[in-house]
């Protein structure tokens, strides 16, 4: 068998407090597994990698090269040598704790500073939403803050499974619309969004039925 088609190979990058939940959130999108809720994780060292294929409403198939940052102060060095390449962000912070939430714009902005002068496409993600006894972020204030950097707002559980997909399908799909709105050029050097291999890409709709514009 051949290799399957691919349209476009994107970049993503997930960032945020340690303990928040990227590793668990990107575990269970690429192997459909929860973590066990009695065990507990040791934090991300550096930083890991996963791929998984998407494939959008219009056919359109991505490619996501995923990478899984760790959280803590002395990692940044090495963290940060992988934001120059990715053109997708995952903003992770953990619902019940509102310090995560708060750190979200230092780590907004070292993401832009990181990947300049390019532009990243974000999606802000609230994690573990099967706490929402020990909620201490509501939904409308991080929609609000969403909206206000003109980015989707998720909120996702690795334990159940809810919106996990949704995370990764709503920026590659957002990602998908900046190459059809030509922000992105999968044919130049940068390697945070490459052409794919196999077919062309579907054309995009005209008219009423084309797919709304995102992020």
């Amino acid at each position: 068998m051949g290799e399957p088609v691919v349209h476009y190979q994107l970049r993503i990058i997930l960032i945020g407090d340690t303990t928040v939940g990227k590793t668990c959130m990107l575990r269970y999108f690429t192997d459909g597994r929860s973590p066990d809720s009695t065990k507990i994780y040791d934090p991300t060292v550096g930083v890991d990698f996963f791929s998984r294929f998407v494939t959008l409403e219009d056919g359109t198939r991505l490619k996501l090269q995923i990478w899984d940052t760790a959280g803590q102060e002395r990692f940044r060095s090495i963290t940060q040598s992988y934001y120059r390449n990715s053109a997708g962000v995952v903003l992770v912070f953990d619902i019940s704790q509102r310090s995560t939430f708060e750190h979200i714009p230092t780590w907004m902005m070292e993401a832009r500073r990181s990947i300049e002068p390019h532009t990243p496409t974000f999606v802000l993600v609230g994690s573990k939403a099967d706490r929402e006894r020990r909620r201490e972020v509501q939904q409308d204030e991080a929609q609000r803050f969403a909206d206000f950097y003109e980015m989707p707002y998720v909120e996702c559980s690795s334990l159940s499974g809810q919106n996990v997909g949704q995370v990764f399908e709503t920026l590659g799909r957002c990602m998908h619309d900046r190459i059809q709105r030509g922000e992105y050029d999968p044919d130049g050097r940068w390697e945070g969004v490459r052409r794919g291999y196999g077919a062309a890409p579907p054309m995009a709709a005209d008219g009423p039925a084309a797919r709304r514009r995102c992020c």
